[in-house]
């Protein structure tokens, strides 16, 4: 399969900036793990393509936007020399006529959604990142993969750097910012400006960020010219990760950048400008994160100042936001949409049990270096001492050995559980010269299905070196959790990742 994905997406004054946006950072997350990606695009705003560009991704720009049958037209011929790659959706207008005749051309496809508002899905993988998506049901073809939930938030790459950054919280808050989507069409934000004049708190400032397809802009600057506290306006941000640490609160509208105050922790006051964000708001509210202040057309300005006095004032209010919404998003989703598509490209990986023959192959494969540094003992293995432990293994009823074979049927590695009452300890190995085909986390998700299918084990367990962020993030792309820390060989620190039964898929 191959290696490029062409991503469908639209910007404009109407549908805003968010799904272009989201689909940069999958863009970005595909480039790093060393892939193409096109964007096939009728979005307006020179800004936007200027970040495109800033990211050297190909683009491809059409006149008109689906319904028109142009589009459909012009992306066949685009998507036509390049049989193998994916495609990406994300907008409400691509309904189920242009997902099957994308299919129908023979690409595979990634549709991202957030309402399952449509009859079906002809999709290979359905994303929605979403707080609610586990709640909402998908009409789906069997072979439809659901990616659900905030484990799959897209960030951009700039957001990553601060995983582990760490707010202050001030006994009274100051900044404030002010951030009500990429185009605002109805201007909500001049009601918060408005607002902010009618807050009562010393030392107040706060800073307003305006999508590039704004079209208030001339409205909003006369308005910060008048007002009575600092207020600086910013357009065609490229430095969001430091707005969000800086600010103390966010007064945002309930759509993409909900995900980035999730991530670094900034407390919110939600604003609904749109339907589809009603349910993140709410959520957004239910999980202790923010607060909803319901659609933003029907709030006044006095009940908005009351609602960011009252944050600004309660610094236990807003420790407790802050840390609430560190646990909703961390960072990775961009990485495991990735590791979906590239696990999908893998056709038919089976399993086959572990026979004699196969002992001189397990012995090379297990000295190779990159498996040995890996493992908890770093030594090479003798191989007198891995024949005696390879018999050992095959007669023992405890033991589940697996080779790994690709579709083709050639070997590429190995797995083994072995089993003690009703639970078990995973093992994985892919052979150096198959690494980064996407085989990983399929391989453990494949082999701890057919255990459980099997057995009437309860729980499996792996064990990994603190280190090995290849593999700990394989397994948790294959559905395990992180336990904690365990001892292990020698003494031996390690991360325990564990799969109950009852997990589902990841």
């Amino acid at each position: 399969m191959g290696k490029h994905l062409f991503i469908r997406t639209d910007a404009d004054t109407q549908i805003g900036v968010g799904h272009l946006m989201r689909c940069l950072a999958l863009a970005q997350a595909w480039k790093d793990a060393g892939g193409d990606v096109t964007f096939i695009t009728a979005c307006q705003g020179e800004g936007l393509f200027q970040r495109l560009r800033d990211e050297e991704l190909d683009i491809n720009l059409l006149s008109s936007a689906y319904p028109d049958t142009a589009d459909c037209n012009s992306t066949r011929d685009i998507l036509s020399g390049h049989p193998d790659a994916w495609v990406v959706l994300d907008g409400y207008h691509f309904d189920e006529v242009y997902q099957r005749q994308v299919k129908e051309a023979g690409h595979r496809l990634l549709v991202i959604d957030d309402m399952a508002h449509l009859k079906h899905y002809y999709a290979d993988i359905v994303l929605n990142q979403n707080l609610h998506a586990e709640q909402l049901h998908y009409s789906c073809e069997p072979y439809t993969r659901l990616l659900l939930g905030t484990r799959y938030v897209l960030l951009r790459r700039e957001f990553l750097a601060w995983k582990n950054w760490k707010r202050e919280i001030p006994e009274v808050a100051r900044r404030v910012l002010v951030t009500l989507g990429g185009s605002d069409p109805e201007n909500h934000t001049l009601k918060v400006i408005q607002a902010l004049q009618k807050v009562d708190v010393t030392d107040l400032e706060a800073v307003v960020v305006v999508g590039p397809t704004n079209p208030h802009m001339r409205e909003l600057e006369i308005a910060i010219g008048q007002s009575q506290i600092p207020i600086r306006l910013i357009g065609d941000v490229r430095n969001m990760p430091e707005l969000l640490s800086w600010a103390d609160i966010a007064v945002s509208s309930a759509g993409t950048t909900t995900w980035e105050l999730l991530f670094l922790g900034t407390p919110i006051l939600a604003l609904i400008v749109a339907g589809n964000q009603r349910s993140i708001s709410e959520q957004i509210e239910s999980r202790g994160a923010g607060e909803s202040l319901g659609l933003a057309g029907k709030v006044s300005t006095k009940s908005l100042a009351k609602s960011i006095t009252q944050l600004l004032e309660d610094s236990e209010l807003r420790a407790q936001m802050s840390e609430n919404a560190r646990q909703i998003v961390d960072g990775q989703g961009s990485q495991r949409v990735v590791a979906s598509i590239r696990e999908a490209r893998v056709c038919g990986l089976k399993l086959r049990a572990v026979r004699q023959e196969d002992c001189q192959l397990l012995w090379e494969w297990m000295n190779d270096p990159v498996v040995r540094a890996a493992s908890f003992s770093t030594e090479p293995i003798p191989w007198e001492n891995h024949a005696r432990w390879f018999r050992t293994k095959l007669s023992d009823p405890n033991c589940y050995y697996y080779i790994l074979l690709s579709q083709e049927g050639v070997p590429v590695g190995q797995v083994r559980l072995d089993t003690s009452g009703d639970k078990a300890e995973i093992s994985i190995s892919i052979a150096s010269n198959f690494l980064g085909h996407g085989y990983g986390s399929q391989a453990i998700l494949l082999a701890s299905k057919h255990l459980f299918k099997e057995t009437m084990i309860a729980r499996i367990y792996a064990n990994i070196k603190p280190n090995n962020s290849d593999s700990i993030s394989a397994f948790t792309n294959a559905g395990f959790k992180i336990a904690g820390t365990v001892k292990v060989l020698k003494g031996h620190e390690a991360v325990q990742m564990v799969l109950d039964r009852n997990a589902g898929d990841p």
